[in-house]
């Protein structure tokens, strides 16, 4: 094993460490929320990892019932939003409310998206679109009140540079992000709105220049980023991709972004380990150790920092029955977390400040963070695929410390911890689950907590941990 030295002075300086990845999550599309076990999902992940906002398509799709024509009159009905609306201030949520789809009362065309049929054509009419948009606002307004719902985010469409979402012209978009924004903020100015949501980073100058020139408020950037994008040929494998991909690539793009947005907030409301939604990297160590190494990367450069999504419990295609499916979600479609699930629920123990970590190895990261109980160390030892690899053994060092630890802690999540998927293949992968089965499964996916030895002497402390591939280790250190 290769040694990995890094070193940490406890009296140096801190940086603010918030947590801007709890800031939303994302899900799939609308009606979901109305199951209940998307809401008990939503519910855990809410208590055990902190979200705060939760994100889907389609809250105007037909299936939702908002919008229709019937006798040559508008009709509209705002329940099933309520109803969704409800769930999520009842366990201290709020929406990040993504204005799409076009109601076929109101569409251009017959072009739509998913097997849900997600029309994604523009407006015939925008002052239509713009009295809907309107109506709904304020009927949210006087059901929650102004103060609640000015704390909402409301962004407009979603991925508008991609045909599979509409024309892919900049003009259509900024037409309709032009007639929204107006319809909310003539609700109240205090309405939060922003755009251009597109994926791979795309359009942002010229979206801040075309609101600067129109004087169109923009209350936030926002903006999507896999790891796949644009790496790789059409047709290659999403190994192939990340393998062609670049470490670090997200840090790259968010901090050309922060620059792009010009100081407004930058809120990216998709990321994920990869843009293929049958990924069965998803559902492995993987996907953990590139969260927690992407997380910790993009400090002071985003507000807000949406995975998608927090289930597998998801419909764009189809939805499957397997346990273990490589769906983008952090929970199977039975409840059993993964490896991901298991890094925010490693982050969100993090304290609210960051010291600085001397050291660089060229697959294994160190971070350093406290709060007034606790001081934890985050190790991971991350590569691409194809990329190389190995068990690292990490010696890490910590100066100036005022008094010795009581105890040190450690969980990990590697192959052979917190990995339920592991086990699933080992009793034969079945599709359907029995009672017992998912019971091992759920005890599998837990970390375990185990007594780590370290050496202190005259307020230095120094302890080693080896990491496997693509393994986390989090150190916690208490009085």
């Amino acid at each position: 094993m290769n040694k990995a030295n890094f070193t940490c002075d406890c009296t140096g300086s801190e940086k603010a460490f918030p947590h801007y990845w709890e800031h939303t999550v994302g899900s799939g599309h609308a009606t979901l929320a109305l199951r209940a076990d998307w809401q008990e999902q939503l519910r855990r992940c809410r208590k055990e990892l902190g979200f705060r906002h939760v994100r889907f398509h389609g809250i105007l799709d037909d299936d939702m019932g908002t919008f229709l024509i019937e006798n040559d009159q508008p009709l509209y009905s705002f329940f099933n939003t309520d109803q969704i609306f409800d769930f999520l201030l009842s366990i201290d949520m709020k929406p990040l409310v993504e204005l799409s789809f076009m109601p076929s009362g109101l569409s251009s065309g017959s072009k739509t998206a998913f097997h849900y049929n997600a029309n994604v054509t523009p407006p015939r009419d925008y002052d239509a679109w713009a009295t809907l948009i309107g109506k709904l606002a304020q009927h949210w307004v006087e059901r929650y009140g102004l103060k609640e719902v000015s704390q909402w985010f409301f962004e407009v469409w979603n991925e508008p540079n991609l045909k599979a979402f509409g024309t892919g012209k900049k003009s259509d978009y900024f037409k309709l992000y032009q007639y929204t924004s107006h319809a909310l903020k003539s609700v109240d100015v205090s309405l939060r709105v922003g755009g251009p949501v597109t994926a791979k980073n795309a359009w942002i100058p010229d979206f801040l220049d075309f609101c600067g020139k129109q004087k169109l408020p923009i209350d936030f950037v926002s903006t999507h980023h896999y790891p796949t994008d644009a790496f790789g040929s059409p047709g290659d494998d999403t190994e192939t991709q990340l393998a062609e991909s670049k470490r670090s690539i997200l840090r790259e793009e968010a901090a050309k972004a922060k620059k792009q947005a010009k100081g407004k907030p930058l809120f990216y409301t998709e990321w994920n380990s990869s843009s293929n939604p049958r990924d069965k990297m998803h559902d492995e160590p993987y996907a953990a150790a590139f969260i927690v190494k992407t997380i910790m990367e993009a400090q002071g450069l985003v507000e807000c920092y949406s995975y998608w999504t927090f289930s597998d419990i998801f419909e764009e295609n189809y939805f499957p029955s397997e346990p273990f499916q490589g769906g983008f979600g952090l929970i199977t479609i039975n409840g059993i977390a993964k490896p991901a699930y298991r890094a925010y629920e490693l982050l969100h123990d993090l304290g609210d400040e960051a010291l600085t970590v001397r050291g660089h190895h060229d697959t294994v990261d160190v971070s350093v963070v406290r709060n007034k109980k606790a001081v934890t160390i985050l190790i991971t030892n991350f590569a691409l695929p194809r990329h190389p690899i190995k068990m690292e053994d990490v010696h890490i060092t910590l100066e100036n410390l005022t008094k010795a630890p009581a105890r040190a802690r450690l969980r990990r999540i590697d192959h052979d911890h917190a990995n339920a998927r592991r086990r699933w293949e080992e009793i034969g992968s079945p599709e359907y689950l029995s009672t017992d089965a998912l019971g091992a499964l759920k005890k599998a996916s837990k970390m375990i907590t185990e007594k780590l030895e370290f050496d202190y002497q005259v307020h230095r402390l120094e302890l080693n941990v080896a990491v496997p591939p693509l393994g986390i280790a989090a150190i916690k250190l208490k009085d």
